[in-house]
């Protein structure tokens, strides 16, 4: 299962292509890389690959799937955005993408409810629709004030994840 890995300002996608105990094969933004890894008694990770060795000890953060991982010279910021980071993220309202002015679910799941129709006006914060996925009801709401310029679902739709539900306009 691919996931992304956000280090600092970079997102990088990783996913696991095999596993034989250490040994693993990752593909990361589509290059192959055959790691031997290894959690040491101590906490840290220890990484060969490429004729190189790479330590690092990845500390939690308080804020699931977020690390600290420190290396010999520097640290690094580090979050993991699987399907289930993303479910969550959007729950708390945050399934807008801000760059292309879409709601979107990030796992397949079924319409609920869709409360606004084409051009419909709506205020920030406001429920705009209503996903069922993982057994459990999702309120998406408006991330700022505008107008429904386009509906692709209807109530009882099957959706894929990522999938562009609705189309808003800011007018901010």
């Amino acid at each position: 299962m691919a996931v992304e890995i956000k280090v600092g300002e970079r997102v990088a996608w990783v996913d696991l292509i095999s596993q034989d105990e250490n040994m693993l094969e990752v593909e990361v933004d589509g290059k192959v890389y055959n790691v031997d890894l290894m959690h040491t008694a101590d906490g840290t990770f220890s990484i060969l690959e490429g004729g190189h060795s790479y330590n690092i000890e990845l500390v939690p953060h308080d804020e699931p799937k977020k690390y600290t991982a420190y290396t010999l010279y520097q640290s690094y910021n580090l979050e993991v955005i699987d399907a289930e980071a993303r479910y969550l993220m959007n729950r708390g309202g945050n399934g807008f993408d801000s760059g292309e002015n879409t709601i979107s679910s990030p796992m397949p799941g079924k319409v609920v409810k869709v409360l606004v129709n084409e051009g419909d006006k709506v205020n920030e914060g406001e429920t705009v629709i209503i996903i069922s996925a993982m057994k459990m009801e999702s309120e998406y709401k408006a991330p700022k004030d505008g107008i429904v310029k386009k509906v692709n679902v209807k109530n009882d739709d099957t959706i894929d994840g990522n999938q562009i539900l609705i189309e808003l306009e800011i007018t901010e």
